[in-house]
């Protein structure tokens, strides 16, 4: 979906395909008749943005043949979809029954993410729509927090050095324009988007900058106006938003609400937990630990790391942070020029749901992805952009 902005640039709209994960061509040519093109059909749009999740299969076989390559633009095409953004972070087996801290290697000290990431780019770069030269590609916020020592840290920082070199030549070669955002993600090394501000200027390459995911964000409690102002203000871009909302739990101390929160308790992903106290942000690596007796202190909110529907806030005593999501949203489109012109819907979670709320077929998942999609065009026509057939 493409949204003109009143400074007259483009602003895209897409929903990520990490929620129907494939490892290889194959599953993504089957993700486009299976699920894209209902989701389009549904919105009644000719055209359809998409935020593609390439596996390291699926990224190899599509960069090593031109042909392959050509094929995907042409099934793209065929189905009324566009492609501008990458989903980079998870590198394979997002599919598997318990993802957890795996999603987190290779991190960006092991020469496999930039030899991935670097494919990722050149894959775009033959992606991108004949009128659209910029594309981004969101990627893993350097580690996770245990990986953190000076030698990987310097490792790392020449990864994305050599990354933006690459993407450098790769404009020169094709035209096409592609950026990399670190997308901060509470347990790595970059949580927050204060902690990206560091590592970024020290590259200070204007192709690598930030994701920011308004669930991360306000898992760690970040006000999204003093957030992203920071980034302004150091210099930092913001290559592309995902818009998603995190489960709130307003008085965890109450034994309704913790079993509320059990249900979300769920094997497959990590669902990190913070609480914002005087002394600082206090969190566990997951939703089970911190309803472990007295794991973190209950007289504040919670917020937990679950990718909750835009449109559908868990029932009470529950709710999620869409205000987080609208406030970041006003800052990030809804002045003179937009800080980023790439914006995608990332609910990748709809099959952890409690089993109630769980789609139970493929059209009621596009009904739902369609919903959420539909509230995000409202919020950016409230805020004056024009919807573009």
């Amino acid at each position: 979906m493409r949204f003109r902005h009143p400074d007259g640039s483009t602003v895209h709209l897409a929903y990520c395909t990490n929620v129907h994960p494939a490892e290889n061509l194959d599953g993504v040519l089957a993700q486009l008749r299976d699920h894209c093109e209902p989701v389009r059909r549904r919105l009644g749009r000719d055209r359809l943005g998409i935020g593609l999740w390439l596996a390291k299969d699926a990224a190899h076989a599509l960069v090593t043949d031109p042909s392959a390559l050509r094929a995907l633009r042409t099934e793209l095409d065929r189905r009324g979809l566009e492609v501008v953004t990458l989903n980079g972070f998870p590198y394979e087996g997002f599919g598997a029954q318990e993802v957890k801290y795996r999603v987190y290697k290779p991190d960006w000290a092991d020469p496999e993410r930039l030899a991935h990431t670097a494919s990722l780019a050149r894959v775009l770069a033959g992606l991108l729509p004949d009128d659209v030269t910029e594309g981004s590609i969101s990627t893993l916020p350097l580690a996770w927090r245990t990986a953190d020592d000076p030698v990987r840290a310097a490792t790392a920082r020449a990864a994305l050095t050599t990354l933006a070199e690459r993407l450098d030549a790769l404009d020169e070669l094709t035209g096409r324009s592609i950026r990399v955002g670190l997308e901060p993600e509470p347990g790595c090394i970059v949580e927050t988007t204060a902690d990206a501000i560091a590592p970024l200027t020290a590259i200070g390459h204007d192709r690598i900058g930030v994701c920011v995911d308004t669930c991360h964000l306000a898992t760690s409690f970040e006000d999204p106006r003093t957030a992203l102002d920071a980034l302004a203000t150091a210099g930092v871009p913001v290559v592309k938003a995902q818009l998603s909302a995190a489960l709130h739990a307003e008085h965890p101390h109450l034994p309704e609400v913790r079993e509320a929160l059990a249900a979300f308790d769920e094997p497959r992903f990590l669902h990190q937990t913070r609480v914002s106290t005087a002394a600082g942000l206090r969190g566990t690596d997951d939703l089970g630990a911190a309803l472990q007796g007295d794991a973190l202190p209950d007289a504040a909110p919670w917020r937990a790391h679950f990718h909750v529907p835009l449109h559908a806030a868990p029932a009470a005593p529950l709710t999620s942070t869409l205000p987080v999501l609208r406030a970041a949203l006003t800052r990030l489109v809804g002045g003179p020029t937009p800080l980023t012109r790439h914006l995608e819907v990332e609910t990748y979670t709809w099959q952890a749901l409690p089993p109630e709320l769980r789609p139970r077929a493929r059209t009621q998942l596009a009904d739902g992805i369609a919903a959420e999609l539909t509230l995000v065009r409202d919020l950016l026509t409230d805020l004056g952009l024009k919807e573009l057939p």
